[in-house]
């Protein structure tokens, strides 16, 4: 018999060797009518996986996010079989699920229409009614490759070969149609009940310019149709609010073919970059930070000693500075060591809070490229702090109150994730435990609900990621706490302890904001433009219904700059519908109408974006209920 412990705490005994589909039969009809896949001590399965030992259960439905990927990871394989029932020449490459929905890369002799991408959905359809149950089965390398030698299916060899030799070779085959794919996948086609093919774009083999471009086919999948009815409309609402759009009509930032993932920003852009900077100094002066700023470019052996050289070469800039290697920073912490080692440290002067807004550079492929969410160049809003090993836990709990502090301002719900050691890291299994229970600790003291994001750790810590929830469900990764124990030894930091000797500081790295450029984007699409009055870049405009009103309206608008408001005239000789209805478009907050009778009466009539008009009202009224919305932040 083996012993299971269910994700409720409760305990049951199976029978030795026993599937997991068994054990969700025993347990409940109902959520065996919901259920996907599972989880055997952390690691995601198939229904079908056998127990053979101990051990602790989780079964996946749609609602868990483990089991919403296995249900697309399945949606994949069937928009596969479907191109390979309709072009049988076509070579496949590979389909993965993504964050919300799969897509699959196809080597194929012309790109896919959208009449093709029909054709292929509704095989699709027909091959889920077809109800076909997906098998595992495994092969040893050499018949592995042969197999899909003989399919024609070269990619997939070229992938054989590549995985260690000791890599179990897994495949699953659903009806006529057999991938090569370590899983898992939910039981059978027929629980996809609704899918949506959305759109072909065009795809290096393995992100590789110098590789073939293949036909990238993206699509989603549901149990229900009116979930996939939901997305639809969530998607059509996002393509409203797409900063790249919004950025462009509000005149906010740019991207031009001189500098492909280097954003230009304008004017009314740098107002909201301007006010989140000053936001951010505000609120860390009053946490006790002092804000520094380091060099862009520093030489070769600053980041050899970091890890980068060895770590993150391949996302870096380089340069020859008078026949050195020089790089251009994609992260500010070498910068922040080398601040901490400038001068002998007392244990009484730690923690010690350093803030900085460094502009990184990172070398992002060109196929990943988007707007400001992901860029090549970025101010990071970093802060590293040095502290003794007992302030650890509290340094931790400032850091998570602070975030929560920034993200309340924007009206931000968020989750949280704790990410664990990567394969490609630094520092003993001690030290890296000791960093981790850490981190976890803080959470538990918070009453904070979160993730453990396995293996997704920085190579010198783990870390804690803030995803911040938009306006229509959406989440960004944001925030993040990192606590680390290979900086200081590598350049070994110091601090005089209360014995007289020297001793090793801890640190942290984090950041709230992530980038100010992403951050901005979030911000765009969370508002769809339509910004708090405290950050739009016009606050109020201005309009005139007659010349006679002119310089009355220059008046106000000398009087509303004197109190900081952001204002701007309409004196054009247009209809005053035409000028509130660009006011409108422009997402303006405030518009002031002013004709003959506000102008006797030294009064405004207020119009309210999304609100209408408001009536008159007495200038001063006005001004202060402006102000007091800027002053606190009003959303």
């Amino acid at each position: 018999m083996v012993e299971v412990v269910l994700k409720d705490g409760s305990k049951k005994e199976y029978p030795e060797g026993i599937s997991i589909y068994d054990i969700v039969r025993d347990i409940s009809q109902g959520l065996l009518r919901k259920a996907l896949a599972a989880q055997v001590n952390g690691k995601t399965v198939d229904l079908s996986y056998r127990i053979n030992e101990d051990c602790r259960l989780n079964i996946l439905t749609f609602d868990d996010e483990a089991g919403r990927k296995a249900f697309w990871h399945t949606s994949s394989h069937i928009l596969a079989q479907a191109v390979k029932r309709l072009y049988s020449d076509a070579r496949l490459a590979i389909g993965p699920a993504v964050d919300n929905g799969f897509y699959y890369d196809f080597d194929v002799e012309r790109p896919f229409s959208p009449e093709d991408l029909q054709a292929i959905e509704q095989e699709m359809q027909r091959i889920i009614k077809e109800d076909l149950q997906l098998e595992r089965f495994e092969l040893p390398r050499e018949e592995a490759i042969g197999f899909m030698k003989e399919m024609g299916e070269s990619y997939k060899v070229e992938l054989i070969q590549e995985l260690p030799d000791d890599a179990v070779i897994s495949f699953y085959r659903q009806g006529d149609f057999v991938d090569l794919c370590a899983g898992p996948h939910i039981p059978s086609t027929g629980l996809v009940k609704a899918v949506k093919l959305l759109s072909v774009a065009g795809a290096y083999w393995r992100g590789d310019e110098k590789n073939k471009m293949l036909q990238r086919i993206y699509g989603v999948s549901f149990p229900k149709k009116s979930m996939l009815d939901e997305h639809l409309q969530r998607l059509e609402e996002a393509k409203k609010r797409d900063h790249r759009k919004l950025g462009k009509e509000l005149d906010l930032f740019s991207l031009h073919e001189e500098g492909p993932g280097f954003p230009f920003f304008h004017p009314k852009g740098m107002i909201i970059y301007n006010l989140l900077v000053d936001l951010w100094r505000k609120e860390h002066v009053k946490r006790g930070y002092q804000e520094i700023k380091t060099p862009i470019i520093l030489n070769r052996d600053l980041w050899v000693r970091s890890g980068h050289w060895d770590h993150y070469r391949e996302n870096m800039y380089f340069t020859q500075i008078d026949g050195q290697d020089y790089a251009i920073k994609p992260m500010n912490c070498p910068g922040s060591m080398i601040l901490y080692k400038r001068k002998i440290h007392s244990y009484r002067e730690l923690p010690l809070r350093v803030g900085e807004l460094g502009m990184v550079h990172r070398h992002e492929l060109s196929g990943v490229l988007h707007g400001l969410m992901r860029v090549r160049y970025f101010t990071q809003d970093d802060a590293h702090i040095f502290m003794l090993p007992e302030q650890v836990g509290d340094e931790i709990l400032g850091v998570i109150d602070l975030v929560d502090h920034f993200y309340g301002i924007f009206g931000f719900k968020y989750r949280v994730e704790l990410s664990t050691r990567p394969e490609n890291s630094m520092g003993s299994d001690e030290e890296w435990e000791m960093a981790t229970r850490a981190l976890e600790d803080a959470l538990k003291a918070k009453g904070l609900e979160y993730k453990i994001n396995e293996g997704d750790g920085a190579f010198y810590g783990p870390k804690i990621d803030f995803h911040l929830e938009d306006s229509i469900g959406r989440t960004w990764q944001c925030g993040t706490i990192q606590l680390d124990f290979q900086m200081p030894e590598r350049f070994d930091l110091t601090y005089i302890g209360p014995d007289g000797e020297k001793h090793r500081p801890v640190m942290i790295h984090r950041v709230i904001f992530g980038s100010i450029e992403r951050f901005i984007g979030i911000l765009i699409e969370h508002f769809a433009g339509a910004f708090p009055t405290w950050l739009a870049p016009v606050q109020v405009r201005i309009l005139t219904v007659t010349d006679r009103a002119n310089s009355y309206a220059l008046e106000l608008a000398r009087k509303f700059s004197d109190a900081d408001i952001r204002v701007e005239t309409d004196l054009r000789n247009e209809k005053i519908g035409y000028k509130i209805r660009e006011a409108q478009t422009e997402k303006i907050p405030y518009m002031l109408v002013l004709g003959d009778k506000e102008t006797e009466n030294q009064t405004v009539a207020v119009r309210a974006r999304g609100k209408g008009d408001l009536g008159a009202m007495p200038v001063d009224e006005f001004l202060n209920r402006i102000l007091d919305e800027v002053r606190t932040r009003a959303m």
